[in-house]
């Protein structure tokens, strides 16, 4: 499959409703540039995280990478426990580990980079 050039200005920037209510995201046209076969997206803040957190779940990926561009996320991953990641952390989640979003601060931002670009969530 060939790809296609892309590109995503900061100051032409849209965020719209993310797949979980309290988080918006931004498309960075990777996906449609690649043909579905990877995606890269920031997610932010736009309400609290929720009490009981974004519940246990996990993707049908083959990789998955997260960079924290702004604030912090506390994360349950699996098997190797509660992390909390702040601006300049990264962490590569493993293939179908359950793992859950315990808590983030309000100004908080992540890109995240995922493939296959399309993918199903399954909570647990």
């Amino acid at each position: 499959m060939k790809q296609k050039f892309a590109y995503s200005r900061a100051d032409a920037a849209r965020f719209k409703p993310g797949f979980r209510s309290y988080f918006q995201d931004r498309d960075l046209g990777v996906r449609e540039a690649t043909g579905n076969r990877y995606t890269a997206e920031i997610h932010r803040a736009c309400a609290p995280c929720p009490k009981e957190g974004s519940g246990v779940h996990w993707h049908s990926v083959d990789f998955q990478f997260n960079y924290v561009l702004k604030g912090w996320i506390r994360v349950w991953i699996d098997g190797e426990g509660d992390f909390t990641f702040r601006a300049g952390d990264t962490w590569t989640q493993p293939p179908g580990i359950r793992h859950d979003v315990r808590d983030f601060s309000g100004d908080f931002e992540v890109l995240e980079i995922v493939s296959p670009g399309v993918f199903d969530t399954h909570e647990a």
